[in-house]
């Protein structure tokens, strides 16, 4: 599945939630929609994390640490 289109369902989905929340005024509608936007946000949580981790990584391999030493530093 393609990253963009997780992050951007999941985001909508967060929206909609919030939207309906903020509508209802039943407190037991207002605690379920709570519920379903903590999963929606821990999912995405995830999901930024593993990309964050996966980022690290290229950039580590790009650059051992053998590199950076022999590397000039432009200041």
């Amino acid at each position: 599945m393609d990253p963009d289109k997780i992050m951007d369902g999941l985001s909508k989905e967060i929206n909609f939630a919030l939207k309906s929340m903020a509508k209802t005024k039943d407190v037991n509608e207002k605690e379920a929609y709570s519920r379903i936007i903590k999963n929606l946000c821990e999912s995405q949580g995830v999901f930024l994390k593993l990309a964050s981790e996966i980022m690290s990584l290229d950039f580590d391999d790009e650059l051992e640490d053998d590199d950076i030493e022999n590397k000039d530093i432009p200041f």
